[in-house]
């Protein structure tokens, strides 16, 4: 039983790297597309903060990817590892074609795939809760973004503070960049890394007929597993990401990345301590980014100089990529008797 139990743990390492690659674009775009940090800087950077993230304020999430959606009682290791196996695969597509993706919507179909199966989906959940704020977040994002480039960032603009080399230049703007990259990254640990680790500890309870007053550290294990292995997907994967988002959008200026980073990192945390939320930060980044391109150079011009139709059909295909993958294996594994479901 012991190499079908660590299965997970592997498809596990596997779906982090991929995370890794797809999170290093919303973390740091900004930073890198104002030519505030180095891209060999930027992995190790990550990783920490997401590790840091994901042990003090991940486990409301944690708790709706492995609780909240489909019955704990069905997490065997077969099923978990469909789950995982189903997104790491949309991922690593999403991944390969350079567009930074949803790991978090990607995982919710992917569970909601046996949940139907099994008639055991938590459906309030899914569509009050968890669907509108995909809807809502990005939007509010945007609007945020664009307020505050039409408001703040334009006024600054016309009084010649963002070409002056003295502010520019301070190592004060460029602490408030890299921090805001920081409080990004470390937004994406308490909401990313529970894609993996939620599906993992309720797996370990399950199998190991641990107690539920132990699931935190069984949680806390988990996360100690996934957590590193978003710095290994950003040092293979982040690079075309972080040029794609960073650089082919709109080019950012110093006073518009610390707005980006700062309205799409506080909208995921928000979304991750209050509710457990599931959330996608690349949208709320791009919403961001958008928002402050709209502002400065209109509608029309940011939508047709850039590939941004090109995140939007990606961020439909992978969720139904992950989706139907997590439906057919799911059947696969039933009809040959190896569901293992205690």
């Amino acid at each position: 039983m012991l190499i079908p139990f660590l299965i997970p743990f592997v498809i596990a390492i596997f779906l982090s790297i991929t995370m890794g690659g797809s999170g290093t674009a919303p973390a740091f775009s900004a930073a890198y597309g104002s030519n505030v940090i180095k891209k060999n800087l930027i992995p190790g950077l990550f990783g920490l903060m997401v590790f840091l993230g994901a042990i003090t304020g991940g486990k409301e999430t944690a708790k709706t990817i492995g609780k909240g959606l489909l019955s704990p009682e069905l997490m065997s290791f077969s099923i978990v590892s469909i789950i995982l196996l189903s997104v790491a695969f949309s991922l690593l597509i999403a991944n390969l074609f350079g567009i930074p993706q949803s790991t978090s919507q990607a995982t919710v179909m992917a569970v909601t795939a046996p949940a139907l199966y099994f008639d055991s989906l938590n459906s309030d959940k899914l569509l009050y809760e968890i669907i509108p704020t995909w809807f809502v977040m990005p939007l509010l994002s945007f609007i945020l973004a664009y307020m505050a480039g039409k408001y703040i960032y334009r006024p600054i603009r016309k009084r010649g503070y963002t070409i002056s080399k003295k502010i520019n230049n301070s190592y004060i703007l460029k602490g408030l960049i890299l921090a805001m990259s920081m409080y990004v990254a470390f937004s994406i640990g308490t909401n990313n890394v529970a894609n993996a680790a939620g599906p993992l500890s309720s797996m370990a309870c399950i199998e190991l007929n641990v107690a539920k007053n132990q699931y935190l550290q069984v949680l806390i294990l988990a996360t100690l597993i996934v957590a590193p292995s978003f710095s290994i997907g950003s040092s293979i994967f982040g690079d075309k990401i972080v040029q794609n988002t960073g650089k082919q959008i709109v080019l950012f200026g110093k006073i518009e990345a610390v707005i980006i980073a700062f309205i799409s990192a506080s909208l995921l945390l928000g979304a991750s301590l209050i509710k457990g939320i599931p959330t996608s930060l690349v949208q709320l980044n791009v919403g961001a980014i958008i928002g402050i391109g709209v502002a400065k150079l209109g509608f029309r011009n940011i939508f047709k100089k850039t590939e941004v139709d090109r995140f939007f059909i990606m961020w439909i295909i992978a969720p139904i990529i992950a989706f139907l993958l997590s439906l057919f294996f799911t059947y696969l594994i039933d009809q040959s008797g190896l569901l293992h479901i205690q």
